[in-house]
């Protein structure tokens, strides 16, 4: 396994284990279609949270939340129409966050979850 894809496994593990102690129920890990991938889909009880996760090994060229731009969250709101009809979800509200982690070399890692981002 390449360098980045073992990071960005041990961001989405981070992730999944920040939000499950923020109380969020992980309903799907890397869920794949023809379209692309979700990386979490959690509930909340009340809504469905589709969480993109972005790591990286450092900050220096900004927070990795910032690599989610428009062409990117229409993409994952696409999927997640796709992901509700594969599960048979009718209607339910729904939180499109990101999870920006940054796992430098030596130092602590770095969490920031970014509630309804898009």
């Amino acid at each position: 396994m390449a360098a980045k894809d073992v990071l960005g496994r041990r961001g989405e593990d981070l992730a999944a284990h920040h939000l499950q102690q923020q109380g969020l129920v992980i309903l799907s890990r890397n869920w794949r279609c023809h379209r692309g991938e979700l990386d979490l889909v959690a509930t909340d009880r009340s809504r469905l949270v589709v969480c993109e996760v972005k790591t990286r090994s450092a900050a220096r060229f900004g927070s990795p939340a910032e690599a989610v731009g428009r062409a990117k969250a229409r993409r994952i709101r696409q999927i997640t129409q796709l992901w509700l009809a594969t599960h048979r979800v009718r209607w339910v509200q729904i939180r499109f966050d990101v999870v920006a982690v940054v796992a430098e070399p030596g130092r602590p890692v770095e969490i920031t979850h970014y509630r309804g981002a898009f």
